[in-house]
């Protein structure tokens, strides 16, 4: 089974007006299509090293009774305006291997956006039949699709 997902849209905006929602916190939490992100406290990042807080509902998915709970998003890999990676990690618990990011890419008519999810690094013992991915192939997708709406009235 494949352990990373790739999925990419043409959204009509510029790649800085992208950029400004996907390294926000706020924008997470706007963009969502989960449905297990529901608010987030700190800046938007600026550099690797970077962190801010999503407050999480799992209950969304659900999957697991973990209730409402916090993560730390730590920002992996950032270039402004092209590219940006993050783990999770929490209170008590660290990073267990998976990542997410966008790569944008300045095209005729906007920008090519490409979300990222991979969880080739998770140790097995924490991937429990049918839990991995925890987000769908077709959640990226909508993320993406609200993505675009979000950032058309700034574009």
């Amino acid at each position: 089974m494949d352990e990373r997902f790739e999925v990419q849209r043409l959204i009509p905006a510029e790649a800085g007006v992208i950029f400004d929602v996907v390294r926000s916190p706020q924008g997470h939490v706007a963009i969502d299509a989960s449905g297990m992100l529901q608010g987030a406290t700190g800046d938007p990042a600026g550099a690797v090293g970077d962190t801010f807080v999503i407050h999480m509902d799992r209950e969304a998915l659900g999957d697991l009774p973990m209730g409402k709970y916090d993560v730390i998003v730590t920002i992996t890999g950032y270039e402004q305006d092209r590219y940006i990676t993050w783990e999770v990690s929490g209170e008590g618990f660290p990073s267990i291997g998976h990542w997410y990011g966008y790569r944008l890419e300045p095209v005729d008519g906007g920008t090519l956006v490409t979300s990222l999810y991979d969880w080739s690094a998770v140790d097995e013992r924490w991937k429990p039949e049918g839990r991995w991915p925890i987000i769908k192939e077709s959640a990226l997708k909508a993320t993406l699709g609200i993505l675009e709406r979000t950032v058309r009235p700034l574009a």
